[in-house]
């Protein structure tokens, strides 16, 4: 027999919410009489004291809590953060929302019921209705939950759902970053005088086989804003893996090979060396910059070690080519002066011992040895130079922070008036 009640009761509930849409679009769907007949019907069934279709338009309107607001707590269950997307500030998470409110409205008296609590459709009785502000779409698994209601009129109501949402990463100590990423619910269809929300959140997370991990998480109630709302903050940490073998290693390799390549003897060997390893860096860059993100303030400090390595490739590439084409020449020009050999003769009179190819190996190895000198000293400076730059770099990774500037909304309340 209480499950005939039941049966009868949800097509009732069924029959109404059709009843409320159609008396919002002006068309009669239940005359009075209909209404008498169904309330005459469900006389046996714990009262809700729906005896016309505008009592009922008042069952799925906000409960009236007298001067104080409704408190409807929340408890958000925290499954799964996936796809977190640096280069479109994205992340993907799965939650749970159980809300529980109290509506005296849909008390009953248990007296003759054994039937302690039921479960109604979510359209038939008044749901707070929740958005996201950072979503960029949301999949709600249940399309039609129920809502759960026990004989003192205390609703619990489980809404799952799947979201991807905007989330501003400081990436400027990237891949050694952590961020804390925003989830702000609001109902844009009550004041923060008719609704106030309590809410806490629980970590159910049990993979931490991501790039992501999520490390803390909390919910607070803003205060300032002209609707209800709730956020709820996650604070995700990048385990740098994946950065540091595809990103710093090869750059760390790239530049160990271009200081052995000042050992190389200077000449065309050195200089096609060098030029290869340039080539092969610009390539890298290119992928590098493809891999890293991009911001209007506080780019991560790894494009410009990167950058800065760049500018030492091709420094010490150019320095290569340059000495490289003066010896050349000078070695030119050395081996066209033997016509000048006899008038050396002529004018050392006292010194017979020496031939004119004795003197052009003389001259020329001078002016090598000149060369190499130049470079020997290039050489030291520019290790000087890379190991100063690397004890620069480790301490703005270490002690030097970026504060990003403030987004032009964040100050808005949300839900105010537009400016003018």
């Amino acid at each position: 027999m209480m499950a005939l009640w039941l049966l009868l009761h949800l097509t009732f509930l069924r029959l109404a919410t059709t009843q409320s849409f159609a008396q919002e679009h002006g068309f009669g769907a239940l005359g009075p009489r209909s209404w008498s007949n169904l309330n005459l019907r469900f006389s046996v069934w714990p009262s809700f004291n729906l005896s016309s279709p505008q009592e009922f338009q008042e069952i799925i309107q906000i409960p009236n809590n007298g001067s104080a607001p409704l408190l409807v707590d929340v408890q958000v269950f925290v499954s799964n953060v996936f796809n977190v997307d640096i280069l479109r500030y994205t992340l993907s998470s799965k939650l749970l929302l159980r809300l529980s409110w109290l509506d005296t409205r849909l008390a009953w008296n248990s007296t003759g019921h054994q039937l302690g609590t039921v479960t109604l459709p979510w359209d038939s009785l008044w749901t707070p209705g929740l958005v996201i502000r950072e979503a960029l779409w949301v999949n709600w698994q249940d399309q039609n939950p129920r809502a759960r209601v026990d004989q003192d009129g205390r609703v619990e109501l489980y809404l799952a759902l799947t979201t991807e949402t905007n989330c501003d990463f400081e990436l400027f100590h990237f891949p050694r970053d952590q961020n804390e990423c925003k989830l702000s619910f609001f109902t844009l269809s009550n004041t923060v005088m008719e609704l106030e929300f309590r809410a806490r959140v629980v970590n159910e997370i049990v993979s931490v086989k991501r790039e992501y991990v999520v490390q803390d998480m909390k919910a607070q109630t803003p205060s300032q804003q002209l609707v209800p709302c709730f956020e709820v903050t996650l604070s995700v940490q990048n385990t740098a893996l994946k950065a540091i073998i595809a990103l710093l290693v090869p750059g760390q390799a790239l530049l160990l090979a271009d200081l052995c390549g000042g050992l190389l003897p200077l000449g065309t060997e050195r200089t096609a060396y060098k030029v290869t390893l340039l080539l092969s860096y610009l390539v890298f860059h290119s992928s590098l910059v493809q891999s890293l993100p991009s911001s209007s303030s506080c780019n991560p400090l790894l494009i410009y070690y990167f950058t800065a390595l760049l500018l030492l490739l091709c420094v010490s590439t150019t320095e290569t080519v340059l000495l490289a084409g003066l010896l050349a020449r000078e070695n030119l020009r050395a081996e066209s002066s033997p016509s000048s050999a006899p008038r050396g003769e002529q004018q050392d009179c006292g010194n017979p011992g020496h031939s004119p190819e004795e003197a052009l190996r003389g001259v020329k190895g001078s002016r090598r040895s000149q060369a190499e000198f130049a470079d020997h000293i290039f050489f030291l400076v520019y290790v000087a130079g890379v190991m100063c730059g690397q004890c620069i770099f480790a301490g703005l990774w270490k002690w030097v922070t970026c504060q990003a500037d403030p987004a032009p909304g964040e100050a808005a309340q949300h839900g105010g008036q537009p400016k003018l």
